[in-house]
């Protein structure tokens, strides 16, 4: 890996942070608050939230085994993956790689930084190649994106594909584990040791039920989160957030629930559309998700839609020519879908 302070953007390298109120005592006891100009009614809502969110870091350090000062919180994966491009890209000189077809908002990030994107084709099934990916890369390639398991596709890629692009590139290796929880291989968080180029996201979005919270995560070297906390907003994850996530957090059993119940669904979902006439082809999924090829993608979408049912018709993007991607929901929500599927 080349030094830190070249794979940063050196204004971002000499930046003097902004200094918040809750920072300056940090460490100390306090219970008189007259530092941050807050309204002292209606608590605890008045009081601005932890900035660094020290508490729930504890706790995700317990359940995601990851040291504290290697964790960085964002307004769900998205703040974490634009920072990356604002602390280490250069505008209009630096590239990222990323294969494709893959998340959406890594390319979004992208143009919004004006950072060039430069794009490798998966392999049939969707695998990765670590050799196209690393021959796609120059001097001014800053990062590379891998997703897996991977959106739109499902599918895990190869560990040793993987560790071939972290041994063989020496800027950043973002690897997006958003669906790892509900995928049987190891994830790479627990490898943040050996890989000082890797940077890992994870979300309380998907297998932890919480959408809604906006709770993102990035696991790196302490030296990297110190960047990101350095550019973030100060207050970027609020007390809502924060409250909720550590109650979540309590009882990861019951998050493990949830997955077993969601895997033996999409055991069953498998199964169920497969014999369905319509559908040509269900590819692997290591996630909540099946990207499945039908006869007419286009008239199957219009047609759920119609029965208030809603997937997403993944048929304009590469590879996924002709599919849909269905997530598994209850088993309710499932029957729905099959009953409909069947009367089309």
């Amino acid at each position: 890996m080349k030094e830190l302070k070249e794979l940063t953007r050196e204004n971002v390298w000499n930046l003097a942070p902004y200094s918040c109120a809750r920072n300056e005592f940090s460490g100390r006891n306090a219970s008189v608050y007259l530092d941050a100009n807050e309204n002292p009614y209606n608590s605890p809502f008045n009081r601005y939230p932890d900035p660094l969110q020290l508490e729930v870091k504890k706790q995700l350090a317990k359940v995601k085994q990851v040291p504290e000062e290697s964790i960085f919180i964002g307004n769900g994966s998205d703040e974490p993956i634009d920072l990356m491009y604002r602390c280490f890209t250069e505008p209009k000189v630096d590239n990222v790689v990323a294969m494709d077809p893959t998340y959406g908002m890594y390319k979004v990030c992208a143009d919004i930084n004006d950072v060039e994107y430069r794009t490798v084709m998966l392999e049939p099934g969707f695998r990765l190649n670590a050799e196209k990916m690393l021959a796609a890369c120059d001097e001014h390639t800053k990062i590379i994106w891998l997703c897996t398991p991977n959106n739109p596709s499902g599918n895990a890629l190869d560990t040793n594909e993987v560790i071939k692009v972290l041994n063989g590139f020496d800027g950043f290796v973002v690897v997006d584990e958003a669906y790892s929880d509900f995928s049987s291989q190891k994830p790479f968080r627990l490898e943040l040791a050996k890989y000082p180029n890797m940077v890992v996201l994870n979300t309380m979005s998907k297998a932890w039920g919480c959408a809604g919270i906006r709770m993102g995560m990035a696991f790196a070297q302490k030296n990297v989160i110190d960047i990101m906390n350095k550019v973030k907003y100060p207050y970027n994850v609020n007390i809502l957030t924060q409250r909720e996530a550590l109650e979540l957090l309590k009882d990861p059993y019951e998050v493990d629930k949830w997955v077993r119940t969601i895997l033996l669904e999409r055991s069953r979902m498998i199964d169920a559309i497969g014999l369905l006439p319509m559908c040509r082809k269900i590819h692997h999924s290591d996630a909540n998700f099946l990207l499945v090829e039908v006869d007419d993608a286009q008239a199957t979408y219009d047609y759920l839609v119609d029965k208030g049912i809603i997937v997403r018709n993944r048929n304009s993007v590469r590879l996924c020519e002709g599919c849909l991607r269905i997530t598994i929901g209850t088993k309710t929500e499932n029957q729905e879908l099959l009953a409909a599927l069947r009367t089309m």
